[in-house]
């Protein structure tokens, strides 16, 4: 769940090839699965139960407008974890987007229902979702975005090799917060990079 007690800032993370993708199996009861025609109103639902939306209609008219267009890419880049009942609980997806003629591949809305948050769901659905980009692009450099409202997450991304990057420009965003947001993260103990004690 978003933490919006704090302020809002942009964070740009970079995970370098080669980095190993940490093991994070599944608790019992869950399985993976990619996306189905029918599942954008499931996605819409999560996303919206984790504060990333005002309400599903807003978060399946994104989904619509963003993804929708792509929809044989759907099939292969939007994972899901599902309960016993095929019922979407986490979600996570290996997306691209472009740096002038460079196209970096990026993760993209990894999300846990909060019913059933604190099972390690987060952390399987975001290995998860590194294996699949690794399949599909090559093993390459990956970013992602994310907030400072997602101070949780970030320390996920961080055991899986990522760091927040002060670069400019990745997918359209100035990365003008990068200072603001190491200084608002920096009460979580988080650093731009992971240190290991």
């Amino acid at each position: 769940m978003l933490d919006k007690s704090i302020p809002f800032k942009h964070v740009l993370m970079h995970r370098p090839a080669g980095t190993p993708v940490p093991p994070a199996p599944l608790p019992p009861g869950y399985s993976f699965r990619l996306f189905r025609a029918g599942d954008e109103k499931g996605w819409a639902i999560l996303e919206a139960s984790v504060l990333e939306f005002p309400d599903a209609i807003d978060a399946l008219l994104y989904f619509q407008r963003s993804f929708m267009p792509y929809l044989s890419e759907l099939e292969r880049r939007v994972g899901f974890i599902v309960d016993e009942s095929d019922a979407i609980v986490a979600t996570a997806t290996a997306w691209w987007a472009y740096k002038g003629e460079r196209r970096d591949p990026w993760v993209d809305w990894v999300s846990v229902s909060p019913d059933h948050q604190g099972k390690g769901l987060g952390q399987a659905a975001f290995s998860n979702v590194l294996e699949r980009i690794i399949r599909i692009e090559g093993d390459r450099d990956i970013y992602l975005h994310t907030q400072t409202w997602s101070h949780t997450a970030i320390r996920i991304y961080q055991k899986a090799g990522f760091y927040i990057t002060p670069e400019p420009g990745l997918r359209g965003y100035s990365n003008e917060d990068y200072a603001g947001a190491l200084a608002i993260l920096e009460q979580f103990n988080i650093k731009a990079k992971l240190t290991r004690e």
